[in-house]
């Protein structure tokens, strides 16, 4: 009932920005939380955020709070993941989810992920 599509990724140096989009769609793309993971080669999928579509919170995971800032636009059906100050650990294949909050051990839709690559 959810379809979700990130994009956004690329290279970047360390220090330096990057704003990754997910676009959702489907009949119920705002009944679920909707939020980020992150996959970096030879690791297990990590938890990065969360975000709601009706309430305001928000959940991060210790690795990038302060650094990464999850926002949303309802009137475009994306959420967006900020991610500033990023080092080469953060380099991974960024998958956004919807599921029940808080979403980290509840993903039922997953989007294809997109690529971020930090050099150092």
């Amino acid at each position: 009932q959810v379809q979700l599509q990130a994009s956004g990724g690329g290279l970047v140096q360390a220090g330096g920005s990057l704003k990754l989009s997910c676009a959702t769609s489907g009949r119920h793309w705002s009944a679920y939380a909707t939020g980020w993971f992150r996959q970096a080669a030879g690791k297990e999928r990590e938890f990065v955020g969360t975000t709601e579509w009706i309430r305001t919170r928000t959940y991060y995971a210790e690795s990038v709070k302060g650094r990464f800032t999850i926002s949303k636009d309802s009137a475009k059906q994306t959420v967006y993941l900020e991610m500033n100050d990023l080092k080469p650990e953060d380099t991974a294949v960024y998958f956004c989810a919807a599921g029940p909050w808080p979403l980290v051990r509840s993903v039922r839709y997953w989007g294809q992920g997109t690529l971020v690559t930090v050099s150092s």
